[in-house]
């Protein structure tokens, strides 16, 4: 089975299913799911643009309203996260998730989904430790700054995501990076190309807390993000991760690695499409 991964595709459906059918064409393959990693802008209309925490002179309208219309339809099914230039009026009314146009579901604040006996998990949203343990409260109509709460993460989303058992998650899909991946793949080059990154890295924050708890207790076999536009990888040994407290015991619990994928917007020579295998 072949799933693409996408970045932060910023309403530009069109531009990305078109690079999907061109690569299903030019290498013979089929593509049986997509997966994007927020900043998806599913904008039906005005109204929802209203709602999307973007500045003025950035606002557009993108492609999706003709996917929801029935204008056109998506050629491969799509699963997507909530990153934090979303229209939120839209995407508030489906809080657990769900159908936003044929083809393309939307994984809600948390949710667990089952494909071709892929698990994926997802969850929306980026970190701003002043409304982690806080509740969603925001309703329409919204502040400004609704529309940016909207999509900062939840403890309680968080703690949902951790029941899931250690090992049972084939796929994490989050918006924001998971706090200590910089650990685990090569921080200089991510640093010659963003270099700005480098204090937010030093102090820890380059990311979020608790999808990067996540990525250590489920320990999931892929780990995919966007966000910070730019491409991105690592590999999480968490057997080196065991405590000098555990070593040794008895109950050591079982041990997995995790690959982590960051991916670009979508856009012109950027690096925001990877396509892998999975067997099922």
């Amino acid at each position: 089975m072949k799933i693409a991964v996408a970045g932060c595709v910023h309403g530009e459906l069109d531009k990305m299913y078109e690079s999907l059918l061109h690569i299903q064409q030019k290498h013979d393959i089929t593509i049986d799911l997509v997966l994007c990693c927020g900043d998806f802008q599913a904008v039906r209309n005005r109204a929802d643009l209203e709602t999307m925490s973007v500045p003025v002179k950035f606002r557009s309208m993108g492609t999706f309203y003709k996917y929801y219309s029935g204008e056109t339809k998506a050629p491969i099914l799509t699963l997507f996260v909530g990153g934090n230039h979303e229209a939120t009026l839209h995407l508030q009314q489906l809080p657990w998730g769900g159908w936003v146009a044929p083809n393309i579901y939307y994984m809600g604040w948390a949710s667990v989904v089952d494909f071709a006996g892929i698990s994926i998990a997802g969850i929306s949203g980026t970190y701003k430790p002043y409304h982690y343990h806080l509740n969603h409260f925001e309703r329409y109509p919204y502040s400004e700054s609704d529309k940016k709460s909207a999509y900062h993460q939840r403890l309680i989303d968080i703690f949902r995501l951790s029941q899931m058992k250690r090992g049972s998650v084939d796929v994490l899909l989050t918006h924001d990076w998971p706090v200590s991946i910089t650990r685990f793949g090569d921080t200089q080059k991510l640093l010659r190309e963003k270099s700005f990154f480098g204090e937010d890295i030093a102090a820890n924050k380059l990311g979020s807390p608790g999808t990067d708890y996540l990525m250590h207790l489920v320990q999931p076999s892929y780990f995919f993000s966007a966000h910070l536009h730019c491409k991105y990888t690592a590999v999480v040994d968490h057997q080196k991760q065991v405590s000098a407290a555990t070593e040794g015991s008895e109950d050591v619990p079982d041990q997995r690695k995790t690959k982590f994928l960051a991916l670009d917007k979508v856009q012109p020579r950027r690096h925001f499409l990877q396509i892998l295998d999975f067997d099922t």
